[in-house]
Parts: C-alpha cells; structure tokens; sequence
C-alpha cells in the first residue's frame, strides 16, 4: 500500500481517482414548448373587419338641458312672487275691476278721439312715460295713431267690459264692447262703421293709476 487510504477508497498516490463510469453527465434535456410554427392561417374568413370607434359620451346637451331647466324654474319662480307681490314699482296699487278697467279704456279713447298725443303717449308707454328723456318719437307715434283713430271714428264710448284675463293682480287683458260713431272724415271707398263693436285691450294698474298698454279694434273684417 502506497497511501494512508486504501485502494477500495480511490485515493491514489496522486489525490482522488475517478470510478469507471462515474465522469460527469450531461444534464437532461428540459421540455421547453416549441416555437410557435410560422404561417399558420387565421381561422376567421377574409380580412379582418375595421375597427369600430367607441362612441364618446356628448356632455353638451346635458350640460344644456340642466342650464334649460334651472332658467325654467327661475323664470317660474320670479313670476310667481311678481304675481303675488306686484313688483316695487307697482307697491300700494290696487287690483284692476270691471269699473277701472272701463274708466280707463274710455279716457284712452277720448284721447285718440280729441288728439291728446300726450294722453296717448302716456298710455302705450305703459308706465315709463314719466322716466323717459326724449318723448318726441314717441309723442310722433301717439299723432299717427289718432289720426288713423278719427278717420274711422267720429266717438267711441265703453258700454260694457265683456271679459277679463288677470295675468297678475295688477296686468289684464279685456274684451270691452263700445258704441261707435262714424268720422265724417273717412276717406272715399273706407266702410263707414256705426253702432257696438268689440275691442281688447291690454292694462297695468301702476301706483293707483290704470293704463292702456295695447289697443285693438276687432273689426267684422278681421280674421
């Protein structure tokens, strides 16, 4: 024996000897997949359809119809406290009645008969008469418009408030029924009206003081 070891330990006289058939062994082979095989056909027919575009959600007509309903309601809100109250400038002024109503239409009217542009102005401007600055265009307009009155009329005179629309307690509209005279001044060819007809006309009651807003004859030929 050569060594302190003996041979069935393979130690040898030069270090550790190798065992017939026990030299390094390659490691065994891993399943790794395949690689994916090239060319392989798509199972959907033809070409692939288009993309379909998402549709985005339009937030303006929302937005709109929110703005829509709040100025509703606001405009709802502020006509019922001017129903209720009257507004500031028509504090301390009473609701309109049949006898007021009549009362101001036949000085609305005597206005238009006698040519007090004045009176008229005063009446179609509907309570800004006092706070208007320059009158003239409008005091033009109230000349127009009585002169287009005498030439159909000669007096007209209120007989009967046939039916008032309250809008407030201080605006109506009213259907009154006068007595007519002809002018002796229509034009050739005008119809020569006489005896009752109908009118409307539109009222503001403001600070106790009732005024013709609008005016209208209905006439048998109006339609």
């Amino acid at each position: 024996m050569s060594g302190p070891y003996p041979p069935e330990y393979g130690v040898g006289p030069t270090g550790p000897q190798m065992y017939p058939g026990t030299g390094p062994q390659p490691f065994p082979a891993q399943p790794f997949p395949e690689p994916y095989p090239e060319n392989v056909g798509s199972p959907y027919p033809g070409m692939l359809p288009p993309p379909v575009p998402y549709p985005k959600k339009r937030r303006w007509p929302l937005i709109a119809g929110a703005l829509l309903a709040v100025l509703v309601v606001a405009a709802t809100v502020a006509g019922i406290v001017l129903a209720t109250s009257g507004g500031d400038g028509a504090s301390g002024s009473g609701t309109l009645t049949d006898a007021s109503a009549k009362a101001a239409i036949q000085e609305y009217l005597d206005a238009m008969t006698n040519g007090d542009d004045e009176t008229v102005a005063r009446h179609t401007l509907c309570g800004m008469f006092d706070a208007v600055r320059e009158r003239r265009s409008d005091l033009a307009l109230a000349g127009l418009a009585s002169d287009a009155f005498r030439q159909q009329y000669g007096r007209a005179e209120v007989t009967s408030i046939d039916k008032v629309v309250m809008w407030s307690p201080h605006q109506a509209q009213v259907l009154f029924t006068m007595q007519i005279e002809p002018s002796g001044t229509s034009r050739r060819g005008q119809p020569r009206t006489e005896g009752e007809q109908q009118g409307v006309a539109q009222l503001l009651n403001q600070n106790n003081e009732v005024l013709v807003c609008s005016y209208l004859p209905r006439t048998a030929g109006q339609y």
